[in-house]
């Protein structure tokens, strides 16, 4: 009898387990969050275009990045190295977005910022990797940009804008 009664609780124990893993797996997929490409349809933003004008005008990956929320892979973007003084713009519409003076070498692999032009960049939350970021959008379109983080240099503003790099264009300074 001893033998049946611990058999049951190993059942009921492993099922507990197994109904864990269900919810955390379900709650995983279900923090892909259409809430940013929701934002980014219902904001009154300057720049205001259809996704077939946006596939028209940008390239699969600056569409990918900038209006599907998508991330460039790590220390690819030309733009990591760049330190000449200049305007960073959103590669969809032109916003001017970032000073080179207002960039600094994170480590993280992406062009890193710790503050943007003023009145520039809207802002959203995804939970696309089940935890919620605050998430960088061009003021004008709507672009998704990159996130915000509270790791940035604390001499300045404590704040790393770490941003895709297929997102912006660079303007150097005439």
């Amino acid at each position: 009898m001893d033998v049946v009664i611990e058999v049951l609780i190993l059942n009921k124990k492993h099922m507990m387990k197994n109904v864990w893993i269900i919810v955390v797996l379900f709650g995983l997929i279900s923090c892909k969050s259409e809430a940013q490409q929701e934002e980014q349809k219902t904001m009154d933003y300057k720049v205001q275009k259809t996704e077939s004008e946006w596939k028209a005008e940008l390239t699969q990956e600056e569409f990918n990045i900038l209006r599907q929320a998508g991330t460039e892979r790590p220390f690819s973007s030309p733009l990591n190295d760049v330190k000449e003084s200049g305007t960073f713009v959103c590669a969809a519409c032109g916003n001017e977005l970032y000073e080179t003076k207002h960039k600094f070498m994170s480590g993280t692999g992406w062009p890193s910022f710790d503050r943007a032009v003023d009145g520039s960049l809207a802002m959203s939350s995804d939970r696309k990797l089940g935890y919620e970021r605050s998430e960088l959008l061009c003021g004008d379109c709507g672009g998704h940009l990159g996130h915000l983080f509270d790791d940035g240099p604390r001499e300045t503003t404590g704040k790393r804008h770490c941003i895709n790099g297929v997102a912006l264009k660079f303007i150097p300074k005439q």
